[in-house]
């Protein structure tokens, strides 16, 4: 089964124990490192998450894994926040966080930059526009190598 169809079968199943908690799903991830596989869940909700809601979302989870029995590698099982300085991927990360300063690395420079930071201004499925206090600038989400959140205190 390729990492994708992990990723939305284990979506599938997380969405309906996340609402009855109250809780959103932020992204799923199945990566190897090493020798090692881990299903990851990165859960949020007004306010932060606490380690109830992790440990309540991991069992409920296993759970279902565990019924569905689709995973043929073993693999480790977290469930746990994005944290502040989340990353954004999928367009709902960025339209929820327009407003936000985001650190940002592309592909190709963009105003002879590949690294900055920059408030987030707006965002579709195609580009981002951000204000760098100097100017606006709109990149094409296809040219994003990585886009987190900054820490602000």
């Amino acid at each position: 089964m390729k990492v994708k169809e992990i990723e939305e079968r284990t979506t599938a199943l997380i969405i309906p124990i996340l609402e009855k908690e109250g809780l959103e799903l932020w992204d799923v991830e199945y990566v190897k490192e090493g020798k090692d596989y881990y299903l990851r869940a990165y859960i949020d909700k007004d306010g932060g998450v606490n380690i109830d809601d992790c440990v309540n979302v991991s069992r409920a989870l296993e759970a279902e894994l565990d019924k569905e029995d689709f995973l043929q590698e073993a693999y480790t099982l977290e469930v746990s926040s994005p944290g502040l300085t989340r990353q954004l991927k999928k367009t709902n990360d960025f339209v929820r966080c327009i407003g936000r300063r985001i650190e940002i690395k592309t592909f190709q420079p963009v105003n002879g930059s590949k690294e900055f930071e920059a408030v987030l201004s707006d965002a579709d499925d195609e580009k981002i526009t951000v204000d760098t206090g100097e100017s606006s600038l709109t990149i094409e989400r296809s040219n994003l190598a990585g886009v987190r959140l900054c820490f602000e205190e």
